[in-house]
């Protein structure tokens, strides 16, 4: 994925005039348009009918799917997809996030920086809902790092009392891409050990602990790390050879 394609494709969703120059307003969120324009510029090829289920993508490479959460959701098109076509698992995560409060008025609050970036392995927990297709041959996963504005709704609900609204593309850092299981040790968490307990797993990877047993068995699944013993209570793993 190209640094402007991607501005480009960020640029040419957000002026679409169906968005009315709101934040929210399409069932469908601008990370995720910007991210499917960018991928394959082709209108036919997008938001295409396969079987029972529509593709956020089908062309030569086959089917694309654009996830930012809740990859538990996949599961019925990945089994049906993955009989007969290439499968390639999108997953944007925000290496700068700027976080802006929007009041019940609208009004928003100033910007500020979040103090927790992150990277390729923050795929990982979401990628345990769908642990038993991590091995297949033709499951692609790519993981564009982006700089994104945060936008959440001061509404009483959701963490802290807010819900996240809308994210905003600002500009693609890095990406990383793993063709096949041979590659998934590129989404270990950086400044892991050789080995590792769970805990030292999760510090690394800056996880909660609920989220760093998901990474973790995600990374088993992958084949990226095994288990070789204990460490006094602890479990002891290794990344795998």
């Amino acid at each position: 994925m190209d640094e402007g394609a991607f501005l480009a494709a960020c640029r040419q969703v957000m002026e679409a005039p169906s968005r009315g120059g709101g934040i929210g307003t399409l069932g469908e969120k601008t990370l995720h348009a910007a991210l499917k324009l960018c991928l394959e510029p082709r209108e036919g090829c997008r938001e295409v009918l396969v079987g029972r289920f529509v593709a956020d993508i089908l062309n030569e490479e086959g089917v694309t799917e654009i996830q930012t959460s809740g990859f538990g959701r996949l599961r019925e098109k990945l089994a049906f997809y993955l009989e007969a076509y290439p499968v390639r698992l999108v997953y944007p995560v925000a290496g700068i996030k700027w976080l802006v409060n929007v009041g019940p008025d609208g009004a928003a609050a100033p910007r500020r920086k979040s103090p927790k970036p992150e990277g390729p392995w923050q795929i990982l927990p979401e990628l345990a809902a769908v642990k038993e297709y991590l091995g297949h041959p033709g499951l692609r996963l790519l993981v564009p790092v982006l700089e994104v504005e945060e936008y959440r709704l001061r509404d009483g609900k959701g963490r802290r009392g807010y819900t996240r609204w809308e994210r905003m593309p600002v500009r693609l850092l890095d990406q990383t891409a793993v063709e096949g299981p041979q590659e998934a040790g590129k989404l270990l968490p950086p400044g892991l050990l050789e080995e590792f307990t769970a805990k030292e797993f999760q510090k690394a990877g800056r996880f909660s602990p609920m989220q760093g047993s998901l990474a973790l068995s995600a990374a088993k699944a992958l084949g990226t790390v095994e288990r070789i013993g204990n460490r006094g209570r602890a479990y002891l793993y290794r990344r795998a050879e």
